[in-house]
């Protein structure tokens, strides 16, 4: 799906340099978004931005933290006063999964995973939340989680936790916004092909292309453009009636 359906929009995109966020990026703009490209990495981040203008897009970049709240506060603000207002969010800045039994856990990694990849969602969606209801007229926001918050495996508790979060914060957001057309949902990708994955592979030594059947019914890895059609459904009006609820992006892996 990539004609217009998302034409004028403004959209957000948090950890929009690299992986899923810059392929969800690239594709809302072309939908026709004006997407803000909002990561911590502003040399890649600016790179996606000057690719999206060149390609006839519309995109700006904000450099942020996600675990900082006055600077998550200070992307959305930028974003409305670029282009005007807000109407789509997708928060998918993360950091790659803890390697460590739970008996084993790194205190710092804890605190770190912790401090982006769920306190970061909750300050994206608190501030995204808050412009999307002082403008009306109500909006979309998309929360990426992870097979991994509904199936978990041995040694990454921490980001297992986190995304378990990650899926209670949409609930929770969804019932309390709904009443505002403010509709609010996650995706929970598989085992997808992003520089993050074969970093974690790498790290355990594992071969991807034997891991692989593993993870998938399809016996391949997703791509970032898959994960981004689902965030492009959800952001669009043909899921106007979607809130709540997770899309598993994931060739079945929890299904097993």
């Amino acid at each position: 799906m990539t004609f217009p359906v998302l034409q004028d929009k403004v959209a957000i995109v948090t950890g929009a340099a690299q992986g899923m966020g810059e392929a969800t990026a690239r594709l809302f703009a072309q939908a026709g978004a004006k997407v803000v490209v909002a990561d911590f990495n502003q040399e890649k981040g600016q790179s996606v931005v000057d690719d999206i203008v060149a390609n006839g897009g519309e995109a700006a970049f904000v450099k942020v933290d996600v675990s900082k709240g006055e600077q998550v506060k200070a992307m959305v603000a930028a974003a409305v006063e670029k282009y005007g207002r807000l109407d789509v969010a997708v928060n998918n800045a993360a950091l790659t999964p803890d390697q460590a039994p739970i008996h084993e856990f790194d205190e710092q990694y804890w605190d770190r995973i912790m401090s982006v990849d769920l306190k970061g969602v909750a300050l994206s969606l608190k501030y995204e939340i808050q412009q999307l209801r002082a403008q009306g007229g109500g909006g979309s926001l998309i929360n990426i989680s992870s097979v991994s918050g509904f199936r978990p495996q041995p040694g990454n508790p921490a980001y297992i936790a986190a995304k378990h979060g990650v899926v209670g914060l949409t609930k929770a957001a969804a019932l309390e916004n709904g009443a505002e057309n403010i509709r609010v949902n996650s995706v929970a990708p598989g085992a997808i092909d992003t520089p993050m994955l074969r970093g974690a592979l790498e790290e355990m030594g594992i071969n991807p292309d034997e891991y692989a059947p593993q993870l998938s019914l399809l016996n391949r890895f997703g791509s970032a453009d898959e994960i981004a059609q689902a965030s492009l459904w959800l952001a669009s009006d043909a899921s106007s009636y979607v809130t709540g609820t997770t899309i598993h992006a994931d060739a079945g892996y929890t299904s097993r």
